[in-house]
């Protein structure tokens, strides 16, 4: 029995929420490439239209974060500038870029991908 395409994305996933949790690059929790922010592991982060700019929530919870995993805070970490912590509902702690939470995509494969921008209409690759 082949449990790798049932493995490799919940694996995937995990490794997105450790990288996710490492300390803030000088400028912040995220670095810039190529016009687009990303984790310090470079992979490219999303805004969900769904959230509220500044409303210190976000509303992709539970299968929607499965696929959308956020950038998790990491312990010790603190907001600035233009970085703010908004609570989920699980009581974890995310990112969130002049308001707007960050999230990675599953099936971006490696750093530079992008295939999460405009899915559903509603997910944009978060910009400086």
């Amino acid at each position: 029995m082949n449990l790798t395409p049932t493995i490799l994305p919940l694996l995937f996933a995990a490794v997105l929420t450790a990288c996710a949790s490492h300390g803030p690059s000088a400028s912040g929790p995220t670095r810039v490439s190529n016009g687009v922010l990303t984790g310090n592991n470079g992979m490219t982060l999303y805004t969900f239209d769904k959230d509220g700019a500044g409303s210190g929530k976000s509303v992709c919870n539970g299968p929607c974060a499965g696929n959308w995993p956020p950038l998790l805070v990491g312990e010790g970490q603190s907001a600035s500038g233009d970085y703010s912590i908004v609570t989920r509902d699980d009581g974890k702690k995310q990112w969130a870029y002049k308001g707007k939470p960050l999230y990675y995509w599953i099936k971006d494969q490696k750093p530079g991908d992008r295939t999460g921008e405009g899915f559903n209409n509603v997910w944009r690759t978060a910009k400086p």
